[in-house]
């Protein structure tokens, strides 16, 4: 009988370890080996496990929503302000609820009702070439719209959703009309149909398929720290334009968070968000991804201080994904394919 009576004690001991043990299921439209290594070091640092389920953020939106309640997800990680203001308005999300996490990050990288939060600054400035565009040829996104520049811009599709928040900004800060006629603009000086992704445009301008590009500065951050010397040499040939200095800023977007509607793991779920949000994860982000940290008082990586310094728009990045529409609107009506 005391056998049976401690095989039931260790058998429950174990049960309950099992029960017990924290656990966060994370959907991360981020590629793994950019993530992976911050969830290895929450583990290490917190015992608690990371089920990293990876996939393209549009797919990964619409598993969530095809599981209803019985998603298994905590969190949501992906890239464009866009992508995290449509989970939210489609009811896939909770607020986060961490009066840490809301005084840390500045209000307009993170929702108002704090279904979502900012990991990293991604910012889009004007990358030209530095063989034949001239010191301070170019100082604002509407300089791209001059019939000098016919022929000569290289951007990627406007499918993608980074220039459909680049075009929403516009609409949040100088109206309908404005966009519109800026759109209009940048379409007839294309050098060519769009195209290929952010890396891809950098290489048109490195080729001489065009001058100026518009693509975000991790990218070229990339190509530049390469282990492949033809991207090195063919980033070398592009340098960056910070726009609109002297008025609004350039525009910027996030990588960011949101807690999943029907989350089985909240308050561990929130402890991976803060650890996020902390200045070793932000330098990793910064040294590792190239991406500029959300908070103030983290050090940027030497590459991306390389590119200079800069004032980024102010606009809150709710903004972006409430004129989405109006910006895809505006993008078609100028032919933007």
């Amino acid at each position: 009988m005391k056998i049976i009576i401690s095989s039931v004690v260790v058998i429950g001991t174990l049960l309950s370890s099992i029960v017990s043990a924290e656990q966060v299921n994370l959907y991360s439209a981020r590629k793994e080996a950019l993530i992976k290594p911050l969830l290895d070091k929450f583990t290490q640092q917190t015992g608690i496990s990371v089920n990293l389920v990876t996939g393209k953020a549009d797919n990964l939106i619409t598993r969530l929503k095809s599981e209803g309640k019985y998603s298994p997800a905590d969190l949501l990680l992906t890239t464009d302000v866009g992508r995290l203001y449509r989970a939210k308005e489609q009811g896939l999300t909770q607020p986060i609820d961490s009066s840490e996490v809301s005084q840390t990050v500045p209000t307009n990288f993170q929702d108002e009702e704090s279904h979502w939060i900012g990991l990293s600054l991604r910012a889009r400035p004007i990358m030209v070439s530095s063989e034949r565009v001239q010191a301070n040829a170019v100082k604002s996104i509407e300089d791209l719209t001059d019939p000098s520049w016919k022929g000569r811009i290289c951007i990627r599709s406007s499918s993608n959703i980074y220039n459909q928040s680049m075009v929403a900004s516009i609409v949040a800060q100088l109206g309908e009309e404005a966009a519109q006629t800026w759109v209009n603009g940048l379409v007839s000086n294309f050098a060519r149909p769009p195209q290929g992704g952010d890396r891809d445009q950098i290489k048109a301008v490195a080729a001489g398929q065009c001058d100026v590009a518009i693509a975000n500065t991790y990218y070229l951050a990339g190509m530049l720290s390469s282990k492949d010397e033809a991207q090195q040499a063919q980033a070398k040939k592009v340098k960056v334009v910070w726009p609109n200095q002297d008025d609004r800023g350039a525009h910027v977007n996030i990588s960011g968070v949101a807690m999943a509607k029907n989350a089985p793991n909240k308050l561990a779920a929130r402890k991976l968000v803060d650890f996020l949000l902390s200045n070793e994860s932000q330098t990793w982000y910064a040294k590792t991804n190239h991406e500029y940290p959300i908070l103030p008082n983290v050090t940027w990586s030497d590459l991306l201080t390389t590119f200079g310094q800069f004032n980024a728009e102010q606009v809150p990045l709710s903004k972006l994904g409430e004129l989405n529409a109006n910006a895809v609107r505006i993008m078609d009506r100028a032919g933007w394919k």
